[in-house]
């Protein structure tokens, strides 16, 4: 989406497998499905709950090995995606390769992207908005839960809408509202659902991978749950959101796999 509002795609379903993308103008509708590079990289945070202070308290003391653990964190969430590295070329080529097996990628720049629901030919435009962490959580999500992953890059699981969201944008979307969330960006966190997210972290260093992964389908569940179409893609991560933050805070909740939502990738 451009400054004057621009365009983004969301995704019809015509049939299983099919997809169809639409482009439209209108600014509310961009803003409701987390459009394009433009927009990714100015408002991606409209999709978070903003002004939260339910979690709130005083600044604490991180042991050492929080503090190491959330600046090595940091410093993938620093690491911008760059077309012109050829590691990040092959990261995306591995993505295309573990999405759709079956079919050979014609190239880095390709219209084919546009079946994983990227906002064009070319994906690094729609990094902007979330970095090179925002693609290894997407390969995370592949290798680690495959067949979730292909549920939901392929809308296999309940009564989908019409419009479908983008996969790959959303996938964006989700990196950047649990960056948010979890208050990531500061020196240490300022709330008690990011502190206690440190300490799974200190413990695990794909703490932050398999939350993105719950995350996602959680999302998605609760898009079916709602009977979402794209228009309303901002109110499903609101409610995402606020789920992931009240199972993080159960009391006997001592890691990522003790999530009650994590369950949901383990249904295959």
């Amino acid at each position: 989406m451009d400054d004057r509002g621009g365009s983004f795609v969301a995704v019809r379903r015509i049939s299983q497998g099919s997809v169809y993308h639409h482009h439209s103008s209108s600014p509310s509708s961009a803003e409701a499905v987390a459009g394009s590079a433009a927009w990714l990289g100015r408002g991606l945070s409209c999709v978070c709950v903003q002004g939260r202070d339910v979690h709130s308290r005083p600044s604490f003391d991180l042991t050492p090995a929080q503090e190491e653990c959330l600046q090595r964190l940091q410093s993938r969430m620093d690491l911008a995606y760059d077309s012109s590295i050829p590691h990040h070329q092959e990261s995306l080529k591995d993505l295309w390769k573990l999405a759709f097996p079956e079919e050979e990628l014609h190239g880095i720049v390709s219209e084919q992207w546009k079946e994983m629901g990227w906002q064009g030919k070319d994906p690094s435009t729609d990094f902007r908005g979330g970095g090179f962490i925002s693609l290894e959580n997407l390969l995370f999500f592949a290798k680690r839960f495959p067949k979730s992953f292909q549920d939901l890059l392929r809308k296999q699981v309940g009564d989908r809408s019409v419009w479908e969201y983008p996969f790959a944008v959303a996938g964006i979307n989700i990196t950047f509202m649990l960056i948010q969330m979890l208050g990531l960006e500061a020196v240490k966190p300022r709330s008690i659902v990011g502190e206690t997210f440190l300490r799974f972290l200190s413990v695990n260093e794909s703490a932050f991978d398999l939350l993105y992964c719950i995350a996602f389908k959680l999302m998605d569940q609760q898009w079916l749950s709602m009977r979402a179409s794209y228009m309303e893609f901002n109110t499903v991560m609101k409610s995402t959101r606020r789920q992931l933050e009240r199972e993080i805070m159960v009391e006997d909740i001592t890691g990522i796999e003790d999530m009650p939502s994590y369950s949901l990738l383990l249904s295959q």
